[in-house]
């Protein structure tokens, strides 16, 4: 890590135990990086309507503390349940700061899954990563947002391709007395141009399937899975992300997470790779009041090169490629052993949470 956590240690442990070092004994750097995320997200005010609800279930204490494991997970780069639940039966110091407080009575591998489903379905950590983006940044004036999707690999059987009808191609020229030309059918961007965002939403693919781009280095690869659209902020911080299939092209995602990074954030700048390069995407943005600095596509033409202030702010963009890779090294991205993409965003989400409450400390302590 390029800062050390211990030094923000005396700043906030008081607030979350009375006595640490008798009650925590001697915790290191990944436990201090857990508790200050904790601390960060106030991971207690998520579950005040299970205390407000009493009758039958399982009680709030345990879905807390289900859930400041599965953020301990991400923390600890941890690739599967069982691992953690290992973990967590050595580790005293994870064990209290989850609030397991007994090992011989921590929960069984079927209770982390009942409760991972649950938090799924509600969409527990997406909740959780719009609050704390919401309340770090009112009144905030964000100067850049990087947008970039990455490749998400899974262990899921990929949903068939459906075959698709190949017209024959007519002849250019005028068509024959009663021919019947098909008109050409519209782009998914021009469909989204005139609907709201639960509408774009509905309509964007997100079963796992197979994806194809090119690197860095030009060179192709595919992937089964999925793709994960973010849009980060200053200081390397994710602002909003959405989960589509793997063939969906990252033009398609455009308009709605302009739409709802627009509702959790001010910004000034956007920008985007080549990828993105349309005039629908252009004025959009620009309606929105932005400026837009997006990486010209010569689509068999000529590449026009940035001016000299765009290509400085261009630079920028380099926080959406650490955002992604930090979430893989070191945030359980590249060890997804769940299935569906309910579940598989929640896995994700954690790890965001993790990487936004960490940038956010760092950016206000």
């Amino acid at each position: 890590m390029d800062i050390t956590i211990s030094k923000y240690w005396q700043r906030f442990k008081d607030k979350l135990f009375p006595e640490p070092e008798i009650y925590l004994g001697n915790p290191t750097e990944s436990h201090l990086e857990l508790m200050l995320i904790l601390d960060t997200i106030k991971i207690a005010d998520f579950f005040n309507d299970y205390a407000s609800c009493p009758g039958r279930g399982r009680p709030s204490l345990d879905r807390e503390c289900f859930a400041k494991a599965f953020i301990a997970k991400s923390v600890l780069n941890l690739p599967t349940t069982v691992s953690l639940i290992d973990r967590l039966k050595v580790d005293i110091v994870l064990r209290r700061i989850c609030g397991f407080i007994n090992k011989n009575k921590l929960p069984c591998e079927a209770s982390f899954s009942n409760a991972f489903k649950e938090f799924s379905k509600t969409k527990l950590a997406e909740k959780i990563h719009e609050v704390i983006i919401k309340k770090y940044h009112k009144g905030v004036l964000v100067h850049h947002i990087s947008r970039d999707s990455t490749a998400i690999e899974v262990r899921e059987k990929p949903e068939k391709k459906e075959a698709k009808i190949e017209l024959k191609k007519r002849a250019r020229g005028r068509p024959r007395k009663g021919e019947f030309i098909l008109k050409k059918e519209p782009s998914i961007l021009e469909k989204q141009k005139n609907k709201n965002l639960n509408e774009m939403l509905l309509e964007l693919p997100v079963n796992c399937n197979i994806g194809s781009k090119k690197n860095s280095k030009g060179y192709s690869y595919s992937w089964i899975g999925y793709k994960l659209h973010i849009d980060t902020g200053d200081y390397g911080i994710p602002i909003s992300c959405l989960l589509t299939s793997a063939s969906v092209h990252d033009n398609n995602v455009s308009l709605p997470l302009e739409m709802i990074t627009g509702n959790r954030i001010s910004s000034l700048y956007t920008l985007m790779d080549s990828a993105y390069d349309s005039s629908i995407i252009k004025e959009d943005i620009i309606a929105r009041g932005k400026v837009h600095v997006i990486e010209h596509n010569p689509r068999r033409g000529e590449k026009i090169e940035f001016d000299p202030p765009k290509s400085e702010r261009y630079k920028f963009r380099a926080g959406a490629e650490r955002t992604n890779a930090l979430l893989k090294d070191s945030y359980g991205g590249n060890s997804i052993m769940v299935k569906s993409p309910s579940k598989v965003m929640c896995h994700l989400m954690f790890g965001i949470i993790c990487i936004s409450a960490m940038q956010i400390a760092r950016a206000i302590i």
